[in-house]
């Protein structure tokens, strides 16, 4: 083998890692979804005393950037039932965060067809947002397009959320990257939305997004569910084999099982940039006490759920129920309709 031909064998590529558990990545970055996540769980009805100690956790600790809820439409969304980071109104936003420069970039979930993108978000000049996640399932995608696109030139950067793809065709997925490729889009995120997915999923995929996006000069960001307990180890396998953007939330807090824990990730990652003590400290005094008023976290009908490939929505109404110990007449429950 000449000398030319191993070095370019060397180079990193979509079907390579970009390093082992030891290696340094700049370009890494991890966002912490706390109270978009766990707003899922509470109507997005976080004070504003909790945001203010996430934020400022996420400065602290070296957090890239904090994703601080939906733009979600309030024609469709009731302003007494839901919370107001249901709806992210530059004034409630810049209440909390501040109009002073921070080290942490601030993010908002846009889901497909229930955010009025063309009026509710302003130009990026207007706005100290400057990402937004566009959410969207397979069927979605041309709607995807036009709001990726809109979003995009306002000035803001954008990624996008494919949401379960576990019950996605192998072709269509193909045929949705492309699609997405095409677009200003700057991340796209590998979603495991039921914690169906294992490690030999979890790598097959990363390489099928990676050969797209980086052909197209976009990252590849991950965000996983904790339904079978691998939201953690699906993301470090991920980020081995080169994906960027990592999603977490501060003690786990999300919908249903949860999500991949900051305090982990930030404790495996070898960059002096992150720091765990300020996240030990949230966890303490803002994350612990709400356990006694949100339950959230692994528990066995989101095992069943996620072991089946399915939504939890069903795990989540047995849990809130009069019977939530009784697994066995859950799982039973499960299997009649299967």
């Amino acid at each position: 083998m000449s000398q030319q031909t191993d070095a370019a064998e060397k180079q990193p590529g979509w079907n390579q890692k970009k390093g082992s558990w030891l290696t340094f990545r700049p370009d890494i970055k991890v966002l912490d979804c706390t109270v978009r996540d766990g707003g899922l769980m509470n109507n997005c009805r976080f004070d504003d005393d909790f945001v203010k100690a996430i934020h400022a956790t996420c400065i602290a600790s070296g957090v890239d950037y904090m994703e601080i809820g939906y733009k979600g439409a309030r024609r469709l969304y009731s302003q007494q039932e839901f919370g107001r980071w249901k709806f992210c109104s530059e004034e409630d936003v810049r209440r909390v965060v501040g109009d002073a420069p921070s080290s942490v970039k601030l993010s908002v979930m846009a889901d497909v067809d229930r955010t009025d993108y063309h009026t509710d978000i302003p130009a990026k000049a207007d706005s100290v947002i400057d990402l937004y996640r566009v959410a969207t399932y397979i069927h979605q995608i041309p709607a995807t397009v036009e709001m990726i696109q809109a979003i995009h030139g306002k000035g803001y950067e954008t990624s996008v959320n494919l949401m379960a793809i576990s019950v996605v065709q192998e072709q269509e997925l193909d045929e949705a990257l492309e699609i997405l490729c095409r677009t200003p889009v700057d991340v796209i995120y590998l979603v495991d939305s039921y914690g169906s997915l294992y490690s030999e999923e979890i790598q097959a995929l990363t390489r099928k997004y990676r050969q797209h996006a980086e052909a197209a000069g976009k990252k590849v960001g991950i965000h996983t569910h904790n339904n079978q307990q691998l939201a953690y180890a699906n993301t470090i396998e991920a980020l081995i084999l080169g994906t960027s953007f990592l999603d977490c939330t501060m003690g786990g807090l999300g919908r249903g099982a949860g999500n991949c824990p900051t305090e982990l990730l930030l404790g495996f990652l070898k960059n002096p940039k992150y720091h765990l003590r300020p996240v030990m400290q949230c966890l303490r005094d803002h994350i612990v006490p709400m356990r006694e008023k949100i339950t959230w976290g692994f528990d066995i009908p989101y095992m069943l759920t996620g072991q089946r490939n399915l939504h939890p929505r069903s795990a989540m109404a047995f849990l809130d129920g009069p019977e939530r110990k009784d697994y066995l007449k859950f799982f039973d429950t499960l299997a009649e309709q299967e």
